[in-house]
């Protein structure tokens, strides 16, 4: 089986609506650029990657000469051939790696007639539990807004009864620390028996950092996730707070995560198959913090059911995954595969048991999210549409106001 040709799709997938985070907002839609490898044997593989346009589409046509005639079944050969640790150095591609590596495991699989997750050691769960990603959010299309304590808590209570969630997670660094924490506590109050967790997105003075983590310790938290910027960072607040802390954002390879162990600063790495270059790296990352005792959940960075699969995978051969993973994935209105979105069940989304990711494009979806990307473009990510002008800075002090409802409808 070899490689004879890399396409590429970037899509526009609407959310029910626009979600707010630290460092600006998702303006009402996921972009994403769907990747398609193709066999000689007629097979096609599947991956994703987070942003696209033209530029994506390109990047993934460059990679054809480098790929074409590859075994897929070569994935030590595909990584250094795509992300060299110091030729990529001058030219990023990890991301484009993680969706090539999605595609060829999925090329495998169905070569074989076997799941992704017998390729990487077999599964030891039917299905992955999930947290009740909660955004604050403006208003849409009869979707409400979510800005205060009691609209926070609606939601999730929405989302609990839909879904199952036992897990709910805050994004915040929108507003001022101490309204997060009264929206937090909210959150606590009102589902005493479930599982919490806040991630600010690292905008937080150490200060600040400090003073959140000390009010929530009595709370029934999974973690404190990137509270503040850097290893150092957390490691400052680790040491002053009873309260486990997590990051996505500063153990995204091998040195950063040795550089953990040996000087622990987060007791969490949430693992990210396209942070990290693929499912593969995810499940040796796993093993290093199997060794060492740090805890491992999944990442969510705003996938659609290609990527969630990925996720999916890993998260059903990991033995030591403990936490309920992240998915932006019940904040989306459609998906790009066959049967819509993936359903909950108790709170989980089962692993898939078809060969490969499992999952398979529904071509007619693809081409009307296709066609929206075109008529709307992409956003840009680290821009709020209700704060013209307002950039963050990190630690961040100019947070939105919390009392002002803010209409950003076209």
């Amino acid at each position: 089986m070899k490689i004879v040709d890399i396409r590429a799709t970037t899509v526009a997938v609407p959310l029910e609506a626009p979600l707010r985070h630290s460092n600006g907002a998702h303006w009402g839609r996921f972009v994403r650029t769907i990747v398609e490898v193709e066999a000689d044997n007629g097979l096609i593989g599947l991956g994703e990657m987070g942003g696209g346009g033209e530029s994506a589409e390109s990047a993934f046509r460059a990679l054809v000469p480098y790929l074409k005639g590859h075994n897929p079944f070569e994935l030590e050969a595909l990584r250094f051939k795509i992300a060299n640790p110091t030729a990529s150095l001058y030219n990023n591609r990890t991301q484009l790696l993680a969706a090539v590596e999605f595609a060829c495991l999925d090329l495998v699989g169905q070569h074989l007639g076997v799941p992704a997750h017998d390729l990487l050691g077999g599964r030891l769960r039917d299905a992955v539990p999930f947290a009740s990603y909660l955004f604050f959010r403006y208003a849409a299309d009869g979707h409400p807004e979510i800005r205060t304590p009691g609209q926070l808590v609606e939601h999730a209570a929405r989302l609990k009864e839909e879904h199952g969630f036992t897990v709910h997670k805050l994004k915040g660094g929108v507003f001022p620390p101490d309204y997060e924490l009264e929206c937090y506590r909210a959150l606590a109050e009102a589902f005493p028996g479930d599982r919490l967790r806040y991630d600010p997105n690292a905008v937080l003075s150490v200060a600040e950092g400090l003073r959140f983590g000390r009010a929530i310790e009595e709370l029934n938290n999974d973690y404190l996730e990137d509270p503040v910027w850097g290893l150092e960072g957390l490691r400052a607040v680790r040491e002053q707070v009873r309260v486990p802390l997590a990051t996505n954002t500063v153990v995204v390879n091998f040195e950063q995560l040795a550089s953990n162990v040996l000087r622990r600063a987060a007791d969490v790495v949430l693992l990210d198959t396209t942070f990290w270059g693929g499912i593969r790296p995810c499940v040796r990352a796993a093993g290093v913090c199997d060794t060492f005792q740090v805890g491992v959940a999944v990442h969510s960075s705003g996938e659609l059911g290609i990527q969630l699969a990925t996720m999916l995978h890993l998260g059903a051969v990991l033995p030591n995954l403990t936490y309920a993973a992240d998915a932006h994935y019940h904040q989306l209105r459609d998906d790009v595969i066959e049967g819509g979105k993936l359903p909950y069940a108790g709170g989980a989304i089962a692993v898939p048991s078809g060969p490969g990711l499992g999952v398979r494009l529904d071509r007619d979806r693809m081409a009307r999210y296709a066609e929206l990307y075109r008529e709307t473009g992409g956003y840009p990510y680290d821009r709020d549409p209700g704060r013209p002008g307002w950039y963050a800075t990190v630690p961040n002090e100019r947070f939105a106001d919390p009392a002002i409802s803010v209409d950003v409808a076209p």
